[in-house]
């Protein structure tokens, strides 16, 4: 069973892996840097479906689909699924998965839902609660867009401040194997600065980043310069450089080692403006660029952070700031690796 470290940090007795994860992404997703590490692209943003919305539930579904295959399990044989969105209710998981009748367990932690869901499944099954569960999450642009901000149709000019949702979905199975493992996590808390600009998240949600690792490294007592790499979901431009001056102050240097999710995901040419954001960002991000590196052994020690801002359209407009919230994954790509072995 996970020991606790500290408030919010569990480091996991016997750390469960990544058996098989998948990406799945649209046509803007497949041109950016990362598009050769996808397993799933699709030209069709529609996804052949009639409603965005639907359209994010099939990118769901086939980015577990692909996990599930690459992991040679079968739906029957997972225990648990953690998944959400950022649509009402979460409807892009529930439409998206209820025809694999697997357990369920729906999760909001906006774009910080790949990291929350994957703290929940490894300490599912770091606790032999589950055998296997799955963790994932989607976004699609269009239905955000039209959640969220404008219809498109509306034509809304973006400031340089905003950033774009990525059309993507990221699912990983979590079970025992061979790695790479899942060794520690640490649960955010509500971080909220005063941030009213829905068009500035990477400004809203930094200052949870900088709680949450701060919080993990002291937790764990370990240092930035002790992980290869140190990713945050999608802080993008702006949001990076006051993560960075944030934990200089709390005597933390990232600026080594610290790459961001959403300023991977697309080129400076695709006019995204500040980066990528969504859901989906730091979920396929995760599963087509940091998890197999871990696994080839390029990388060692990982430590990723997906940030979420936990606002609505309805709160925004009453004139509410925008709290936001963070939390960590360690992984680790070798067993013996582990400083308790």
């Amino acid at each position: 069973m996970a020991k606790r470290l500290g408030r919010s940090t569990f480091r996991m007795d016997d750390p469960p892996s990544a058996l098989g994860f998948a990406a799945a992404g649209g046509k803007k997703e497949g041109e950016g840097p990362l598009g050769g590490e996808f397993d799933l692209l699709n030209t069709d943003t529609s996804f052949g479906e009639e409603t965005w919305e639907k359209a994010e539930s099939r990118l769901q579904l086939d980015a577990v689909r692909k996990a599930l295959e690459k992991a040679a399990l079968s739906p029957k044989e997972i225990d648990l699924i953690f998944a959400g969105d950022l649509l009402n209710q979460c409807v892009g998981s529930t439409y998206g998965l209820r025809a694999l009748e697997i357990p369920f367990l729906g999760v909001y932690g906006a774009c910080s839902t790949m990291a929350e869901s994957l703290c929940l499944a490894s300490l599912f099954v770091d606790s032999r609660l589950a055998e296997q569960a799955v963790a994932v999450t989607s976004s699609h642009f269009c239905s955000a867009e039209r959640q969220f901000r404008f219809p498109l149709e509306y034509g809304g000019q973006r400031p340089l401040t905003a950033q774009w949702t990525a059309t993507a979905a990221g699912a990983v199975i979590v079970g025992r194997g061979n790695g790479p493992y899942i060794r520690e996590v640490t649960v955010g808390t509500i971080t909220d600065l005063g941030i009213t600009d829905m068009n500035n998240m990477g400004a809203a949600m930094a200052p949870a980043a900088a709680s949450t690792f701060a919080t993990f490294f002291k937790d764990t007592g370990t240092r930035p310069e002790d992980y290869d790499r140190i990713f945050t979901g999608d802080l993008g431009k702006v949001g990076s450089m006051l993560l960075l001056e944030l934990l200089q102050e709390e005597g933390y240097d990232l600026s080594r080692n610290h790459e961001d999710c959403g300023l991977l995901l697309y080129s400076p040419e695709q006019d995204v403006h500040a980066g990528g954001s969504g859901c989906g960002c730091s979920a396929s991000v995760l599963c087509a660029h940091i998890l197999p590196r871990l696994r080839k052994g390029e990388y060692k020690e990982v430590l990723f952070a997906a940030t979420g801002a936990l606002m609505s359209p309805t709160s925004s407009q009453q004139g509410e700031s925008i709290p936001s919230i963070a939390h960590a994954v360690c992984l680790t790509s070798r067993k013996e690796d582990l400083p308790w072995n």
